[in-house]
């Protein structure tokens, strides 16, 4: 079990630093990039829907953005600056449909995670998300506060 989540940990650090990555991680017009990866495959996950969500002042989740994965398991242009102002953010990842796509039966219809953003000024975020058909494991990279 203890390889299991070292193995997850490497994963999470191999898409931080793999060529998938944008070519410039601070892009001034798209404030949050997210990474989804495979780990029973060992690559990226592709076609995954990815679903972008903010608290409203009433709690409720006011959806901001719907778009899939792209065939290198990236979503580089989810939000835009403008958008992305400082709040409680939820990024809803639909993993039923991407494994039973893949013939498997998962335990999660999704994997949610729940961030605060930009509380402390403008910063880039990189969100990888690491996928099982039992499990799921985030990690993620914050900038300094940028311009």
């Amino acid at each position: 079990m203890a390889f299991h989540s070292v193995f997850l940990v490497f994963l999470a650090g191999l898409a931080l630093c793999s060529e998938a990555a944008p070519p410039s991680p601070l892009d001034a017009k798209h404030p949050l990039f997210v990474k989804v990866v495979d780990s029973v495959r060992g690559s990226p996950a592709s076609n995954v829907a990815v679903k972008l969500y903010k608290e409203s002042a009433d709690g409720a989740w006011e959806l901001l953005s719907s778009k899939q994965t792209n065939d290198k398991g990236g979503l580089p242009e989810l939000t835009t600056k403008e958008q992305f102002v400082a709040g409680l953010y939820k990024l809803e990842l639909d993993t039923a449909s991407y494994w039973k796509s893949l013939g498997l039966n998962p335990f999660h219809h999704h994997a949610d995670v729940v961030f605060t953003a930009n509380d402390a000024g403008n910063r880039h975020y990189k969100i990888v998300v690491v996928l099982s058909p039992f499990s799921y494991s985030t990690t993620a990279v914050v900038s300094e506060p940028v311009e």
